[in-house]
């Protein structure tokens, strides 16, 4: 490549890049730098200190070590919201990709996107509804006559949390499934067929191993997101379906100890890297 189109090349990138960098690393980096300070009250002291790690990660007085136990119960919700999404998403890129007319794709890819087109709090809003005392699930077990009362364990509970959160990030998992999908080479399909496999072994040694990028690519996409969400467990969870989030923005706001916030987030954001980073380094041998 020669000079002038390096120099197009970096001209290209440029722009993107200084938007990046704006809009994404000089905030965490101010994040970070922020976990140094200390505040008490209104009154920021920017000397910096590792106080506030030491106090998460060592101090029994800290909120009866809170933050632990919320950033495991965040880890657990997550874990459990991004099986539950790839399980359910799967099928659904699976159907799409294989069975649907190649003229028809675009179409169902639309249906797929319509939850984007409401508000992600209308559709929390519609979850608390749906899983209220007196909500849909309820009433229709109670005409159907399997339960004698209203079960208050469907609202106001993790499980109330991953259902919603499921819902939510149903479609970021089907779109990249689909992709790794569409991607594989049909007559390879073919040609285990021909070689004497079954549908189920096909896909067992075939297909799923091809999909895998999509599979990895869809885990990342809702764990990383989940784990960082603090508004369905509010409006949901109730106290024992609280996350670390929670305790962040109560932090920045309720408690106005922006350096402690600060520091949870960074705690949290490398705990959710490291996980990140061990999951796709187990899964490297299915992406090659």
């Amino acid at each position: 490549m020669g000079h002038g189109e390096t120099s197009k090349g970096w001209a290209l990138i440029a722009p993107p890049a200084l938007y990046a960098l704006a809009l994404l690393a000089l905030p965490l980096g101010a994040v970070v730098v922020l976990s140094f300070f200390t505040q008490d009250f209104l009154t920021l002291d920017t000397t910096p200190t590792l106080e506030n790690y030491r106090i998460v990660l060592t101090d029994p007085g800290f909120a009866g070590q809170l933050p632990r136990t919320l950033l495991v119960r965040s880890v657990t919700i997550a874990g459990l919201v991004t099986v539950c999404t790839v399980l359910l998403a799967y099928p659904v890129a699976y159907y799409v990709s294989f069975h649907v007319a190649p003229e028809r794709k675009s179409l169902w890819l639309f249906l797929i996107t319509i939850p984007f087109w409401t508000s992600y709090l209308v559709r929390v809003f519609l979850w608390k509804v749906i899983l209220n005392f007196d909500g849909v699930v309820n009433r229709t077990l109670l005409n159907l006559g399997w339960i004698d009362e209203p079960i208050r364990a469907f609202l106001y509970s993790p499980a109330a949390v991953v259902i919603t959160l499921t819902h939510a990030f149903a479609p970021f998992a089907i779109l990249p499934i689909f992709v790794a999908l569409e991607k594989i080479d049909r007559p390879l399909l073919e040609a285990s067929r021909d070689l004497g496999e079954g549908t189920l072994r096909t896909f067992a040694r075939v297909t799923l191993p091809l999909s895998m990028p999509g599979v990895v690519a869809a885990v990342l996409i809702v764990f990383i997101p989940t784990i960082g969400d603090y508004v369905t467990p509010r409006l949901v969870g109730g106290p024992d379906g609280l996350m670390i989030a929670n305790l962040i923005q109560s932090q920045f706001g309720r408690l106005s100890n922006a350096p402690m916030g600060a520091t949870l987030a960074v705690i949290a954001m490398a705990s959710v890297g490291l996980i990140s980073l061990l999951f796709v380094l187990a899964t490297r041998r299915w992406t090659r």
